[in-house]
């Protein structure tokens, strides 16, 4: 990002930009520490560990719309800065279950569940919070920031865990995701949040629906939220059958496959890096159109290799799936923002991250399509897919948008 881009952004955002990257890191430590503490001290086995991960994604399916409610009733910074706390104390239990020896599966996983509930309130109320800090052209900027520090911890946490458990041990590794978390806390203390205007609560479901009818009737957001849905169905479709497709069709070591699958990272800290400048320069329904368009190359570049089978083609698909759709979360929150009204921005936020729910979706049906016909079908399956997610977007008024669109009020 340019200089230009962060003078544009005030210091009190900066608070709120450094706590992200803070929190997001503890977030990609402890879960990279978390199944390798559960295998190599606790003698878990796969059905455990899949239990573990199951554990710990749980609260994205079952606490986002909560939290986008407590989003829209609470003070937001303090919303984050107690769901932070919330996760430091669950990382500092299994630190301290590790030194005392009472820490086993059952406990690691109930604490890993509780720290990610800190995880998904920050992930609602984060997009939510934003417009207030920042002007309205800045929000590109802002944004993009935000996603760079994502991408970084999302990049670097996985292997910075393992190392952390190499190096020094399980215990201190959660001991420094603790004192991240704790970073986090004390940054989000000192950050100014602007009043907003009261408005009277109703009963809750009915809030929630509310929220829900904004998203599913607005012509703008209704195809983002479609289109979400079918690329994260597809990608993970691909991701349930790569690795042993990588193996038996194109070859590849373990470590082979680790460089590969790092490309998606490369790619995001890539396309987050030139994302301001690529809004600048292109209309803003471009932009949006952008990343459905790049996940269909990707996933024909990675259909190809069906029939040429080199993993540099592999490591090119994995590149452009982390780099196109970077520039649609950047452009996507940015229209969310604009032209939800404050008071729902926590539940519209929230309503976002329900098509992560499609996740599992495309793991299962990679495990059927893939044990019924091989992991090629599964990668024709996924252009398929991708065809239908850019389809929905080019069709959209979204697309058609010159430039970002004004911010709606209360």
């Amino acid at each position: 990002m340019s200089s230009s881009d962060n003078d544009s952004l005030p210091s009190t955002f900066g608070r709120l930009a450094w706590s992200n990257l803070a929190a997001q890191s503890a977030e990609q430590v402890a879960l990279a520490a978390a199944p390798i503490v559960a295998v190599l001290l606790l003698g878990a086995g796969e059905g455990e560990t899949g239990a573990l991960q199951t554990a710990l994604t749980l609260p994205f399916v079952l606490f986002a719309i909560p939290a986008g409610l407590l989003a829209d009733r609470l003070s937001r910074r303090r919303l984050m800065a107690g769901a932070e706390a919330l996760r430091a104390a669950a990382l500092l239990a299994i630190l301290a279950g590790l030194w005392f020896g009472f820490l086993g599966m059952p406990l690691l996983a109930v604490l890993g569940f509780v720290a990610v509930c800190g995880t998904v309130v920050f992930s609602v109320a984060a997009p939510a919070l934003v417009p207030s800090l920042v002007s309205p052209s800045a929000l590109p900027a802002a944004n993009a920031r935000i996603e760079l520090a994502r991408t970084v911890a999302f990049a670097g946490g996985p292997a910075l865990g393992g190392l952390l458990v190499g190096w020094i041990g399980a215990a201190p590794a959660f001991g420094c995701a603790a004192a991240l978390s704790i970073v986090a806390v004390v940054l989000l203390a000192g950050l100014f949040e602007p009043a907003r205007i009261a408005v009277p609560r109703r009963h809750p479901l009915g809030e929630i629906r509310e929220g829900a009818a904004f998203v599913f009737r607005h012509d703008l957001l209704r195809p983002v939220f479609v289109t979400q849905f079918i690329f994260n169905t597809a990608f993970f479709l691909i991701l349930a059958v790569f690795v042993p497709y990588a193996v038996r069709r194109l070859g590849l070591s373990a470590s082979g496959v680790g460089i590969v699958l790092g490309m998606y990272g490369a790619g995001m800290i890539a396309g987050a890096l030139v994302a301001t400048r690529v809004m600048r320069r292109l209309a803003f329904g471009i932009v949006i159109g952008l990343g459905p368009v790049t996940g269909l190359v990707a996933s024909g570049v990675m259909a190809l290799t069906t029939v040429v089978p080199t993993p540099l083609l592999a490591g090119l698909s994995f590149f452009l799936l982390g780099a196109g759709p970077i520039l649609w979360v950047i452009s996507t929150t940015t229209l969310r923002q604009s032209v939800t009204p404050p008071r729902l921005l926590g539940r519209v936020s929230a309503i976002n991250i329900m098509a992560y729910g499609a996740r599992p979706l495309g793991s299962a049906l990679g495990a059927a399509v893939g044990g019924a016909f091989g992991a090629e079908a599964c990668l024709y399956l996924a252009v398929a897919g991708f065809a239908l997610q850019a389809l929905v977007i080019l069709m959209s008024q979204a697309v058609a948008l010159s430039r970002q669109p004004e911010m709606a009020c209360d």
